[in-house]
């Protein structure tokens, strides 16, 4: 018996507009891919590399996870990538940008030969406290 007309549209899968700049990554057996507030966050190795964000700016392009010791390399190297106007821990490549195309490749890259400017180890989620859980409702 055929679905409804309405019923099959609920299964259609919306593709992340950036999902071309980590299909190259996939193949890593260390490769993870997690939603993270509103983007997809891509992890090598344990370490967050990028937050690939598809909103409306300053949510829209490739944040590149980095400590702010690498930040002058990183710069001086991609002229379109700027600390991010909300979280300047991480650096910023905008979809607005001239040469995102290929320069997010290239970060891409660079992440996939694990250059140490690019990543951070995330900090580990705190567990809560059984006094917490227990006021949950």
């Amino acid at each position: 018996m055929r679905e409804p007309h309405g019923k099959a549209l609920d299964r259609v899968r919306v593709v992340h507009r950036h999902a071309w700049l980590w299909e190259p990554l996939e193949g890593d057996p260390t490769f993870l891919l997690r939603p993270m507030f509103g983007t997809r966050a891509a992890y090598l190795d344990g370490r967050m590399v990028f937050c690939f964000a598809a909103k409306t700016e300053p949510w829209r392009g490739v944040l590149v996870c980095t400590d702010r010791p690498h930040h002058d390399a990183l710069l001086a190297e991609f002229s379109d990538l700027k600390p991010h106007p909300i979280l300047p821990k991480w650096l910023y490549l905008p979809e607005s940008a001239d040469k995102f195309e290929p320069s997010a490749v290239r970060l891409v890259r660079l992440a996939a030969r694990r250059d140490p400017r690019i990543g951070i180890t995330p900090q580990p989620k705190r567990r809560r406290s059984a006094a917490a859980k227990a006021r949950q409702p």
